[in-house]
């Protein structure tokens, strides 16, 4: 089954751009696209262990008339045909139940703040609370509309360093992309440490077969050394993770990374389930 990636749409410039990192997604990676255009500030996304009420400001509602034909227009242009998501539960009159059965979900680094928030170095609770309660990555856009054209997985060896590592390899598998991965080496780890837990986890032969490198960044500044990440890179990366090294992404290293570059994540969860 084609797998299937949930967008909320904003009918601004801003809201383009983030639409357009959907759609060069879906294209790339052979994936249907589910839109959704508000009619309130609110809604919720009712996970297995949680339930989340996204709080957007009022630019999701701009110009109602036109947010559909917009939204379809980017869609068709860039060659995806788009899904138009209505909600049919409602906890309130003004509060619908957004269905959360997807493969993928695109945010922008903030969801609910205004637009003069919003910037590397920055991403905003919601967007975070979804993260760590969704079964599916969550792909969190640049600023800006950026192509990528290869997959770099940030690997420290946490459980969900070992997830982002398995959906950077299917993203290989389904795109055909070159593939690196990257290790900031901790104190008192070595490099064999890191690839007994790869080893651990099966997934030596297919790094073997389908990654380019597996770059050990051994001294230096973790900030200096983000110098060697392509800047035409979908970076991968686990959050929440316990294992080698805990709490990789949404901890130090990701304020670094957001502050840093301006790549697009694609962040998986401590209850990503997801496979491709």
């Amino acid at each position: 089954m084609e797998p299937k990636l949930f967008h909320i749409w904003r009918n601004t410039p801003l809201g383009r751009e983030t639409l357009l990192q959907s759609v060069f997604f879906c294209k790339t990676v052979s994936c249907s696209l589910s839109i959704y255009i508000p009619k309130h500030t609110k809604f919720l996304m009712y996970f297995d262990n949680d339930v989340v009420q996204v709080d957007l400001d009022a630019s999701y509602l701009t110009a109602p008339d036109t947010a559909r034909d917009h939204a379809q227009a980017l869609a068709e242009e860039g060659g995806v045909k788009p899904f138009f998501l209505e909600p049919k539960n409602f906890t309130a009159s003004t509060l619908p139940d957004i269905p959360t059965h997807f493969d993928f979900m695109c945010c922008p680094r903030s969801i609910s703040d205004l637009s003069s928030k919003i910037g590397l170095g920055y991403i905003g609770p919601r967007v975070r609370r979804i993260v760590r309660s969704a079964r599916f990555p969550v792909l969190v856009t640049s600023p800006a509309f950026k192509t990528w054209r290869r997959i770099a997985v940030f690997f420290g060896g946490s459980t969900n360093a070992v997830k982002a590592l398995r959906l950077g390899l299917g993203l290989q598998r389904c795109t055909q992309l070159p593939l690196e991965i990257y290790t900031q080496m901790e104190k008192d780890y070595s490099r064999p440490d890191y690839e007994k837990v790869v080893d651990e986890a099966g997934l030596r032969p297919e790094i073997e077969q389908n990654a380019e490198n597996w770059r050990f960044f051994e001294s230096g500044d973790f900030k200096e050394n983000l110098y060697g990440v392509p800047h035409d890179a979908l970076i991968v990366l686990g959050a929440y993770g316990h294992g080698l090294i805990r709490d990789f992404v949404f901890g130090s290293k990701l304020e670094t990374i957001q502050s840093e570059i301006s790549n697009n994540l694609m962040i998986a969860g401590p209850n990503c389930a997801t496979g491709l």
